[in-house]
């Protein structure tokens, strides 16, 4: 299973830090360096930068890793701006670049910013447009595109990555999200979640995939992870009160919230065995997805969770 180290710069961080953990990332082994793409959070507002201009910087100070944008809104950019970005840093990352788009969801960064954020129904036809948009810039299918919301005229857009730069299609929506990954992803990425409910989500991406003449196979599934790692039980317990007292909750009732999302949480044997039963569902790729302003990373930390998850 691959591993990759997700962070939320909205919450707070500069540029510098952010190319420091994507540098940390590679040179302890992970496969995937990824961020979000948001412009606020809650509170007083953040230093944040733009994830697409940042991924400029990183793919010319990196190598190796995969840098992956999850998401960028369509909200944000028209898809010929999002072809063109993606185009462009799959070249100056010598194609390490995974383009991951969504929706748009945040009314608060989109209200500060003055950003249209049209109700869900609308988003989401112009997000299937959007994605059927590019795969007519990328090359993966003839002609161009001619929506009710975008089009294409019929031209080699170039760069032109086909196959070379992954979809990434997320979210935590049952029936439409799985079915245009089915569509259009090569990679269906979710939040921690059970199995009974990933399979749900599975089976409709399948047969999307099968009506779209797709083999279902070729779709990695991911799934973003935030564990809970304790060196041993008395620290295991004090990390569930204070993150139970922070929601209102008694321990036992975050434990609950925590195992019926299958969120992975205590001392090393007990996290190993939960990433080894995630993998035995067919997740191909966790990402270790960070809440907090990059400079409050704990890097010994995450470094240590991904070798119990290479260790299974």
């Amino acid at each position: 299973m691959e591993i990759g180290l997700m962070v939320e710069p909205q919450i707070g961080g500069t540029y510098a830090r952010l190319l420091e953990l994507a540098q940390w990332a590679e040179a302890e082994g992970f496969d995937a360096f990824a961020r979000s793409d948001h412009y606020l959070s809650s509170g007083p507002p953040p230093h944040v930068t733009d994830a697409l201009t940042s991924f400029g910087g990183l793919a010319r100070e990196t190598s190796r890793i995969r840098l992956t944008v999850l998401v960028t809104p369509i909200t944000f950019r028209h898809p010929a701006v999002i072809a063109k970005s993606a185009g462009t840093l799959f070249e100056m990352s010598a194609g390490r670049f995974e383009l991951g788009v969504g929706t748009g969801w945040m009314e608060l960064e989109h209200d500060a910013f003055g950003m249209a954020l049209p109700p869900m129904g609308q988003r989401y036809a112009r997000f299937e447009e959007a994605l059927r948009y590019l795969w007519a810039a990328f090359g993966r299918t003839d002609g161009g595109f001619d929506g009710e919301h975008y089009t294409l005229a019929d031209i080699d857009v170039r760069p032109r990555v086909g196959q070379d730069t992954p979809i990434v299609i997320g979210g935590s929506g049952e029936k439409r999200t799985p079915t245009l990954a089915g569509r259009y992803a090569d990679e269906y990425n979710v939040f921690t979640m059970a199995k009974r409910p990933l399979d749900a989500r599975l089976a409709v991406l399948r047969e999307a995939a099968r009506r779209a003449g797709r083999d279902p196979d070729t779709i990695k599934v991911s799934m973003a992870v935030n564990p809970i790692v304790a060196a041993d039980e008395s620290e295991h317990r004090a990390i569930l009160a204070e993150r139970a007292a922070g929601r209102d909750l008694d321990v036992d009732q975050y434990v609950a919230i925590l195992d019926e999302r299958h969120i992975p949480h205590g001392t090393d044997d007990r996290v190993a065995s939960q990433f080894a039963e995630i993998a035995s569902w067919g997740v191909g790729r966790v990402y270790l997805q960070q809440f907090s302003a990059l400079d409050e990373i704990d890097t010994e930390l995450v470094g240590r969770t991904a070798r119990l998850i290479r260790s299974v």
